[in-house]
């Protein structure tokens, strides 16, 4: 059971939330207070920083769909597959992998999620003007840089996968639109948010256990080279590897010496973890009918496979979704201890009903272990309590040995490339290249959301992410398909003023 608190995210007044109606999610007021007057007080704007938290659970089923993004940014790559009954069984992932979604079957959940957020994160600091004398100045501060840095993680998501979006950093008004930026100048301006917010120098480099969850000078600092190296923005490099060696130096995180417990409930909050998304069972109430309730996570079910036996090999039946390729298993060498903490060889463990695309494997970092969900009180298909890992410490060593080959200062770049293979019990020390880095990325981060960005950014998509030998991706990846089309409803509701992707 987890012992540290969480940032629960829910317990806030009824204008935050959508969707959910449980009567202990409703604040009723006693005197009729409005919006202005109530968000006032340093209390009431600690509830709103809350709920600005609170979209981070949610691309994991909400608005209808399962969008979880690291899986939604790894079935397009080379790892894993979509599986599920056949390929209209979440046609729209199908469609993804494929490279041929469509505006009107696409992933429109994620789009609403992410822009909930940003509305969220913007009511912040209008709040904090609202408040005045009511906030020390160090409250102040520390609630914007927490909106800003929230605002900027949301709209990585809709930049990476939609690039040219609706921008804002004040909540609109009626008709609620927004000019459409280019991703470029999307990139421009949530690049200069990311600056001004970590200039407010408001976090610790990391969080004690009762904060875990909120944003800390680490997670910006990664979340800025994840930006500015996915956009191969050179004139940033230099500053992000600053942040890279400040993360190293600081000693607050460290590799954990077994990498096959990092993604075990014990080892959430690890010395190596930066930053994750908090699910848990324990007392879970998020239902079908309220999937935006905090609580645990669908994703162990979704990905594991389905018809097995409970409680076999430690593990729990699914649904059949996203099995490990095979080419994924074999990549990994047989002494590389990261093989088995990521491919989990269900076929030789035990018997269930193989599905659509199915391999034998399914990824272990996620998949529903025994127990995960045996403290929820409501659904316990959506109550697992397997924590998002967002940024690891493998992943600001892999960063900095990048950046330094990639010419932006000077560094050990050999020995941090050379720590992370240490780590999997790899005695084989390689030279830091730029393809022995993206490859060492590739085995250090299957289903962690991490492979096709590096991919792009690389310029190796093109000639990575074509046809397979098994007639399940038919199209290649090409430069028009960088950015997925415009959910139609979007277009339709902005009256002329988005321009849909090309598709």
């Amino acid at each position: 059971m987890k012992r540290y608190k969480y940032i629960m995210l829910g317990l806030i007044t009824s204008a935050f939330l959508t969707g959910c109606s449980e009567s202990f999610l409703e604040l009723e007021s006693k005197t009729q207070e409005t919006i202005d007057t109530y968000f006032t007080t340093d209390e009431h704007i600690q509830e709103a920083v809350v709920a600005a938290y609170d979209p981070l659970h949610w691309p994991d089923w909400a608005m209808s769909q399962y969008n979880p993004v690291n899986i939604m940014s790894d079935i397009m790559a080379d790892d894993i597959w979509v599986g599920g009954a056949d390929k209209t069984d979440n046609q729209y992932w199908h469609l993804m992998m494929n490279y041929e979604a469509l505006p009107t079957n696409c992933m429109t959940g994620l789009w609403t999620v992410a822009y909930s957020g940003i509305k969220r994160s913007n009511d912040i600091l209008t709040y904090i003007g609202w408040a005045g004398d009511n906030l020390t100045a160090k409250n102040a501060t520390y609630y914007e840089a927490q909106a800003r840095v929230l605002r900027v993680f949301y709209y990585n998501w809709l930049w990476k996968f939609w690039g040219n979006i609706p921008y804002y950093e004040t909540n609109l008004t009626s008709p609620y639109l927004a000019e459409q930026l280019s991703a470029d100048d999307v990139y421009n301006n949530i690049i200069l948010d990311l600056e001004g917010a970590i200039a407010l120098d408001a976090f610790p480099m990391k969080e004690t256990s009762n904060n875990y969850g909120r944003v800390t000078k680490a997670m910006a600092y990664m979340l800025y080279a994840e930006i500015v190296m996915y956009q191969n923005d050179e004139s940033r490099y230099p500053k992000a590897l600053q942040y890279m060696k400040e993360i190293v130096d600081s000693g607050s995180y460290s590799l954990v010496g077994d990498y096959t417990g990092i993604f075990k409930e014990s080892g959430e909050w690890s010395t190596e973890s930066i930053f994750e998304v908090n699910y848990k069972d324990d007392n879970a109430a998020r239902s079908w009918n309220s999937p935006l309730v905090a609580g645990g996570t669908v994703l162990p079910r979704l990905i594991s496979p389905s018809g097995w036996a409970d409680g076999t090999d430690g593990h729990d039946n699914g649904w059949g979704f996203c099995p490990v390729r095979t080419e994924t298993y074999t990549r990994y060498s047989n002494n590389d201890t990261r093989r088995g903490a990521t491919c989990w060889d269900a076929a030789s463990a035990g018997s269930y009903n193989a599905r659509y695309q199915d391999t034998g494997f399914f990824l272990e970092k996620y998949v529903a272990q025994t127990g995960g969900n045996a403290d929820q009180i409501a659904d316990g298909d959506l109550n697992y309590n397997n924590n998002l890992r967002i940024y690891r410490y493998s992943e600001t060593l892999l960063n900095a040995a990048e950046l330094i080959v990639r010419g932006a200062g000077s560094g050990d770049a050999k020995g941090y490339l050379n720590q992370v293979r240490k780590r999997a019990g790899l005695t084989t020390e390689l030279e830091a290249t730029i393809d022995n880095i993206i490859e060492e990325r590739h085995l250090e981060f299957v289903g962690e959301g991490k492979r096709y960005w590096d991919l792009i950014r690389t310029g190796k998509a093109a000639t990575v992410l074509v046809p397979d030998s098994y007639g399940y991706r038919t199209h290649s990846w090409t430069t028009s398909k960088k950015y997925l089309p415009i959910p139609q409803s979007e277009i339709d509701a902005a009256q002329g003023t988005l321009t849909q992707n090309n598709y």
